[in-house]
């Protein structure tokens, strides 16, 4: 075993470690004074072992994946190749959705108290329920929003309430729509990473980005679908600045990016990320298409009568009136990152590790055959680092922020989405992807996730 493989199992150990201790530590508090508001530290789930229709499904794709994925992102022409990766990705999250059922998995996630389709109802007239929006984001105002519309600006049940002005309503729709819109973000990603650093890097981490663990929560919870919104805002403002199609690339980016801003207040952090993929480009001209993209759907609000400001004011004091004031601090500023290892896997883990080392030493990702350094911005797995890792620092700052305290397993896919593509400096693939699809069928198989 080489020693650069021998460093990834000990990355992988240690974050397995972090996990169980999460776990045990968790679970501890949970029995004393049950502050963390979770049925099974870090996540938010209960202990369920089961068996549904998804599982024959699940473990096929599993193992399609692993054997087979490797090879096909290596020889599969680009666009069959995405549309590959889209059509196995959603094959993926519908059979572990469908692990717990069609109504539990799927048909009734996004209809419980808190979600948005309870409040669709109240949308029948939708200038006049965004200028009180505000109005009902207090616990303690009249008629106050669920947890999930009060904690996020109207964007979010807006679209479960076109669907359904769409003929579109109820349950399955809405996590059929979150399934089918979420999945896409593999895409997204593949193409952003193809476009700013290179396609060879690309191929080897499609496999990684369909076997992901994160997509237990994409199906079905309405982070998936933020997370793919703000994974083709990114996508498209690296073909804009690289040089393709500039004008109306960057225009419709700034777009999404206005959108995704109007999904979740905290992917205002997004920026980090925008911010490398501008530092990557070789063109500054369409950052003014996608500054007078972004604008739109502000102004769109706005005008209508919500202040995102207001709104995000008033969440925060929500934010502590709630089970934001009662959970500690000092054990979720660690334990998210423990629900970040669960999304990610530990491939991804091993692959973070070589980002950061690679980036450290210029690129050199094995001793036994150094490369010479040359500028960072012609080398492709730099590039990749710096992408990779202004996701992570999006992340650590949504942690330390104390505003992302539990439920980051679906919280951060939009950012837990850019760290996969890591895995594309490991070796020995299938085995790397055998860990992936064995950790998403344990937490699927033994938990009943929120999600």
């Amino acid at each position: 075993m080489n020693r650069d493989l021998l460093r990834d199992l000990y990355a992988a150990v240690c974050a397995a470690l972090l996990v169980l201790t999460a776990v045990l530590v968790g679970t501890a508090i949970q029995h004393r004074n049950g502050s963390l508001r979770v049925g099974w530290p870090p996540l938010l789930a209960s202990w369920d072992p089961h068996v549904g229709p998804g599982t024959p499904a699940a473990l096929v794709v599993a193992a399609a994946v692993v054997v087979h994925g490797p090879s096909l992102a290596a020889r599969l022409p680009w666009r069959p190749l995405l549309l590959a990766v889209w059509g196995a990705g959603m094959a993926w999250t519908w059979s572990l959705a469908l692990v717990d059922g069609w109504h539990r998995g799927v048909a009734e996630q996004l209809t419980t108290r808190n979600e948005y389709l309870r409040a669709v109802g109240r949308f029948h007239d939708i200038p006049a329920a965004l200028r009180d929006f505000t109005g009902h984001i207090l616990i303690g105002s009249p008629d106050n929003w669920g947890a999930h519309v009060a904690g996020h600006p109207p964007g979010a049940t807006l679209t479960f309430v076109l669907l359904d002005r769409a003929g579109l309503g109820g349950g399955g729709w809405a996590g059929t729509w979150c399934i089918t819109v979420g999945t896409t973000a593999a895409v997204a990603v593949l193409i952003a990473v193809r476009t700013l650093a290179d396609e060879s890097l690309a191929r080897r981490a499609a496999p990684f980005l369909v076997l992901a663990p994160a997509a237990v929560w994409v199906g079905t919870s309405a982070d998936g679908y933020f997370a793919a919104v703000a994974a083709w805002a990114v996508t498209l403002l690296a073909l804009a600045v690289r040089g393709f199609r500039p004008g109306p690339y960057g225009f419709c980016s700034g777009l999404l990016f206005g959108l995704t801003v109007y999904l979740s207040y905290g992917l205002t952090l997004l920026a980090v990320v925008a911010g490398a993929v501008l530092l990557l480009g070789s063109a500054r001209r369409p950052l003014l298409f996608a500054l007078a993209g972004f604008v739109v759907v502000p102004v769109l609000f706005t005008v209508s009568g919500f202040a995102w400001w207001e709104g995000y004011r008033l969440l925060v004091t929500r934010y502590y009136q709630g089970a934001g004031g009662v959970r500690p601090y000092g054990y979720w500023v660690w334990a998210n990152l423990a629900c970040t290892v669960l999304i990610v896997g530990p491939a991804t883990v091993a692959g973070v590790r070589r980002t950061v080392v690679g980036l450290w030493h210029g690129g050199r990702w094995s001793r036994g055959a150094p490369r010479p350094w040359t500028r960072w911005s012609e080398r492709g797995d730099l590039r990749l680092c710096l992408l990779v890792l202004s996701a992570l620092l999006a992340l650590l700052v949504a942690d330390l922020s104390g505003m992302s305290k539990a439920e980051t397993e679906r919280i951060w896919l939009p950012f837990a989405a850019w760290l996969l593509p890591a895995c594309a400096f490991l070796t020995g693939a299938r085995g790397w992807l055998a860990g992936q699809a064995v950790l998403a069928l344990l937490l699927n198989h033994l938990l009943l996730t929120g999600w």
